[in-house]
């Protein structure tokens, strides 16, 4: 680790490159390849895990989604807290990088025959991304001045956007041509995709957190992480931040709109390949074509995102964030609206390329706005709560999605849903003083 000034552009850089390190996991596993390795090792059919019997294929994904982000949603702001007492934010970022990694790793046994271990897997490997990421976003206040905010968010998003293509092209190379690589089958292939994803995070994580501060940044007295007092001040601080929310009228009314328009979106993002591998919600010709148009449609959403990741930050240079995210809330209700209609795979491909750019920006920009909202000192504490709200729209999100499924057979419902949602969010940002 080296000392740098707030504000250093070779520190900047090595924060944004840690989403070059980590953003092959929802690519190449949560969006991309697993998706398509779900659905063919259970053959769309219900599934059985654990105790559990015959639930429906895509209303499990969506069930075990919104359990993972519970559990998260308890556990982050506690550790969050104790990060802040006790610097040690690099720490458990680091953590929850190397649980997400090993277990794509562990992916690699994930067959019919191991299912249940498998999904453990699967739980730990989201577990470990989303739990990372409240501690490398907390980041951004702590080395970042407010002019630079926004295009460092943007840069770390488009960082990822980009750099995970490169995975993904090269593992759907492996998976179309085994035999090149002396593979025994398609299915060996995708196992190796997911130990390639699990080699990479951890890799190029190593970039950043070399250069990434650690405690000695944040002059924080001599702490026993593992004492009593450690764990009841991840409370404490809590508590601290809880009672400033109270006092900052702008933040308490930003979260709840980042809370309400999260719930679309990241469950589109999460979820949106899933839609499209249903042969019965898109007219492919055939399984073979629904994979390749798959994959076309997510690398056009991987490219236009981190477009839309730079041209949020530019267009909030000249009408402020607020209304920039109005915009893209009004960008996405219309996503919304014409996605209930999506029927052919020329609108499917149609629709990803405004979900890209609406995702690039409304990811990158809401980052940077809460950024710009809170109290640096409680950084890691502010942002649990930007991430428990982020999880508790997702766990929303995916359980009206596995429930739409559920009882009406098909998820157009709740998409249409989710474009109402809007309204709400884009009437609370509108009531933020500029």
């Amino acid at each position: 680790m080296r000392l740098y000034k707030k504000g250093d552009k070779k520190l900047l850089n090595a924060w944004a490159f840690y989403d070059w390190a980590n953003s092959v996991y929802p690519l190449v596993i949560s969006t991309a390849i697993f998706p398509i390795y779900f659905k063919s090792i259970t053959k769309g059919d219900p599934v059985n895990f654990l105790w559990m019997n015959s639930i429906e294929n895509d209303a499990f994904i969506g069930y075990v989604s919104s359990f993972t982000f519970i559990i998260l949603a308890i556990i982050s702001p506690i550790l969050s807290g104790i990060a802040d007492h006790t610097g040690y934010k690099k720490l458990f970022m680091k953590l929850f990088c190397y649980l997400g990694a090993v277990s794509c790793i562990l992916l690699y046994t994930f067959d019919q025959n191991n299912f249940d271990l498998g999904m453990i897997y699967y739980f730990f490997a989201v577990v470990g991304f989303w739990g990372s990421l409240v501690f490398y976003n907390s980041y951004l206040p702590d080395i970042a001045n407010i002019e630079q905010q926004d295009i460092t968010s943007a840069k770390g998003y488009s960082m990822g956007y980009l750099g995970s293509i490169i995975l993904l092209i090269f593992c759907l190379f492996l998976t179309e041509f085994p035999d090149f690589f002396n593979l025994n089958n398609k299915t060996q292939a995708v196992k190796i995709s997911f130990v390639l994803v699990g080699v990479w995070w951890l890799f190029f994580s190593q970039y950043s957190f070399y250069h990434l501060p650690g405690k000695n940044f944040y002059n924080i007295k001599k702490t026993n992480i593992y004492s009593r007092s450690t764990l009841f001040s991840g409370f404490n601080q809590l508590i601290t931040v809880l009672k400033q929310l109270k006092k900052n009228k702008n933040l308490r009314i930003f979260l709840l709109s980042f809370f309400i328009f999260t719930i679309p979106t990241q469950t589109i993002i999460l979820l949106a390949s899933y839609f499209g591998a249903d042969l019965n919600e898109i007219s492919w010709a055939s399984e073979e074509t629904m994979q390749t148009g798959l994959i076309i449609a997510i690398i056009v959403i991987q490219v236009l995102a981190a477009v839309g990741a730079y041209l949020g930050a530019k267009f909030s240079i000249y009408f402020g964030n607020i209304k920039t995210l109005i915009g893209v809330n009004l960008l996405w209700g219309v996503i919304c609206l014409f996605g209930y209609y999506v029927t052919s795979p020329l609108q499917f491909y149609f629709a990803a390329g405004f979900i890209g750019l609406g995702m690039g920006a409304i990811q990158s920009l809401s980052r940077s706005t809460y950024s710009k909202l809170i109290d640096v000192k409680y950084s890691t504490s502010y942002f649990s709560f930007y991430d428990v709200s982020q999880k508790l729209s997702i766990v929303i999100g995916t359980a009206i999605y596995a429930t739409m499924d559920v009882f009406t057979g098909s998820i157009r419902l709740a998409i249409l849903l989710f474009a109402l949602l809007f309204i709400p969010s884009i009437f609370l940002l509108n009531k933020i003083s500029k």
